[in-house]
């Protein structure tokens, strides 16, 4: 077999481009090609509907290998990541106990929340808990970390672990600021280069964050969370290094924590982008080993997209998360579990979300295949196309005062704040889709019941949002609101589908009037069909429908629509599926209400609320 050279398909002519592409518009048959199949991406540029090698031929990065500068391709020469879990629990003796079950589970990477960093809780935190093998990662208000520090040290030393410890503590100055508006702790600098002291003495103790995380959750952009990310990452090497330090001591206590949105291929592509930009950024501060330069990226699924209602399509969500974040070769893994929006996770839900990267290991065996991606035409020009748009992004930040000045002058929150009004707008006008909440929803489901009132992320006045911060808001949050509203209300508006002619077209503007209604979790009367329209009209009153919706194709509306509107006669909503020719004619006899693929879903449906329900 290994003399045989034959290659395959080479019975087949090769194809040019040319030839390729004057095909396909003869089959557009006049249609705009860039219109119809090139997609403009929220990034800032274009993605072709296919890539050939010669796309990638001026990519330097393609002809590296895994574990090689610049890194794009990965730090290591393997795949096998960390499965982290936070710890929730109301005490030190609580959480040790259940951080020692789930390392009994899988788990290899574990997260505490401390509260008051003394020696006796750091010590009963860690009891029992295998330090050679476990990753351990710790988090506490940020005027704390430095006393965690010194005490985590010192807990090390004592038990002879610094030489096989890994993990961090989570310094983040900025969380303030992002939470709050305003600046950053004011002696930032300061703490950071203390806590490098500290842990000098344990080599894989990272105590720097740059929690792009937060800009993920808060509607960020994925160019925008790599670009700021990077820009972070800069903003300590640049600092710390004019503070005296070598850019070898900086660069190797900086762990980045990013987010992971549901666009699949973009975030494979971007970590891969954030590995390599960031090499170059920290080679520019000359280290005295190129090692410095690899990036250490934790990869925590997304909470922007999480929704309550039909809250188990939330494992759908992360589960494609996770695997792209897997492919792309992160160091560690947190999978947010799927209740995370109503209430703190159960031990069900924790289960769930470490079965999720078990299913991508041991199942899918993910972490056997270093840099899959690699030499795939689109994911390498994705790769390059990310890595150019955050580059353009970082090089503004650095130009107009670095990241610590453009946080504190508010530039960066107003910026992702943009973002994320942009995409709540593109939700209600389903440019974006949340399965179950914008579009497809379980009508009949009640949710104000299973919401229960969040633990609050940390003791001190740090963790609550306020203007000037970033924008906190779920994407789902606007419509979560309205069908809460709906359960709220005395009444349930309930509406009623008017179908009648056209049976093609009658049946999918009933499917899409079912849709649009049940976003806002009324109750919907569908129906086979009627022969007139008075029929039709008679059969909802008679149901004591509060909605009529006309459903049938634009030709008939001319004719049916007056016709049902008078016969109707303000007994109920009267409301036209479509966007018929016919429109203005239409409105000219007194019907104000359509509803088609561009209105407003949210504002529609909220005007509707506010005539329907009561209190």
């Amino acid at each position: 077999m290994a003399e045989n050279k034959e290659k395959l398909f080479d019975q087949f002519p090769g194809v040019s481009y040319d030839e390729w592409r004057a095909k396909v518009e003869a089959d557009l048959k006049g249609a705009d090609f860039n219109k119809k199949l090139v997609w403009r991406t929220n990034e800032g540029f274009d993605v072709q509907p296919i890539y050939r090698a010669e796309d990638i031929a001026d990519l330097k990065f393609t002809n590296t290998l895994p574990g090689e500068f610049p890194y794009v391709r990965g730090t290591r020469t393997d795949n096998d990541w960390l499965t982290r879990q936070t710890i929730l629990a109301d005490t030190p003796e609580q959480a040790n106990a259940k951080a020692r079950e789930v390392v009994t589970k899988g788990v290899n990477s574990l997260e505490f929340k401390v509260e008051e960093p003394t020696k006796e809780v750091i010590t009963t935190l860690l009891n029992g808990i295998d330090l050679d093998k476990i990753e351990v990662n710790f988090k506490s208000c940020q005027k704390k970390a430095l006393e965690l520090a010194k005490v985590l040290v010192e807990y090390l030393k004592e038990h002879n672990a610094t030489e096989t410890f890994h993990g961090s503590v989570n310094y983040n100055p900025l969380r303030r600021a992002f939470r709050q508006g305003g600046e950053i702790l004011p002696d930032a600098v300061e703490t950071a280069k203390a806590l490098i002291e500290t842990a000098k003495d344990v080599k894989n103790l990272r105590v720097l964050a740059v929690n792009s995380v937060k800009l993920s959750n808060s509607g960020a952009y994925i160019f925008q969370e790599l670009g700021y990310a990077l820009a972070w990452g800069a903003a300590w090497m640049t600092a710390l290094t004019d503070a005296g330090l070598t850019a070898d001591e900086v660069a190797n206590r900086i762990k980045f924590n990013m987010g992971i949105s549901s666009n699949f291929f973009m975030e494979l592509a971007k970590f891969r982008a954030a590995r390599m930009l960031w090499a170059e950024i920290v080679k520019k501060y000359e280290p005295k080993c190129l090692c410095a330069a690899k990036m250490v990226c934790h990869a925590k699924t997304s909470k922007f997209n999480q929704t309550i209602y039909d809250a188990h399509v939330n494992l759908l969500r992360s589960q494609t998360e996770a695997m792209s974040a897997a492919l792309a070769g992160v160091d560690s893994i947190t999978s947010v579990p799927f209740d995370h929006p109503y209430k703190t996770p159960d031990d069900f839900s924790e289960r769930i979300a470490r079965n999720q990267q078990f299913l991508l290991k041991e199942e899918s065996h993910l972490d056997k295949v270093v840099d899959p991606a690699g030499g795939s035409y689109y994911v390498e020009t994705l790769t390059a196309s990310i890595a150019n748009e955050a580059w353009k992004l970082f090089l503004d930040v650095e130009a107009n005062g670095g990241f610590f000045a453009q946080v504190n002058e508010g530039k960066v929150q107003a910026s992702v704040n943009e973002s994320c009004k942009k995409r709540h707008t593109d939700v209600a006008r389903r440019k974006e889709i949340l399965l179950g909440t914008n579009q497809y929803p379980n009508i009949n489901e009640m949710a104000a019941d299973k919401i229960e009132k969040k633990n609050a992320e940390c003791s001190c006045s740090c963790s609550e949002p306020k203007e000037g911060g970033l924008c906190g808001k779920r994407a789902a949050s606007d419509f979560e609101e309205l069908r809460l509203a709906t359960e709220a209300a005395s009444n349930r508006p309930k509406v009623f589908m008017l179908t009648i002619g056209n049976l093609a077209m009658r049946l999918a503007r009933a499917q899409f009037s079912t849709n649009f209604f049940g976003c806002a979790g009324y109750e919907i009367k569908d129906n086979l069909g009627f022969n007139t329209v008075e029929e039709g009209v008679d059969a909802a009153v008679a149901e004591k429908a509060d909605v009529v919706v006309l459903c049938s194709s634009d030709d008939e509306y001319a004719e049916l629509a007056p016709k049902a509107f008078k016969y109707l006669a303000g007994r109920a909503q009267f409301v036209v599926a479509g966007a018929p020719e016919c429109m203005d004619a239409l409105k000219a006899e007194g019907i104000k209400d359509f509803i088609h693929v561009r209105v407003n879903v949210l504002d529609t449906l909220r005007d509707f609320n506010a005539r329907l329900l009561k209190k």
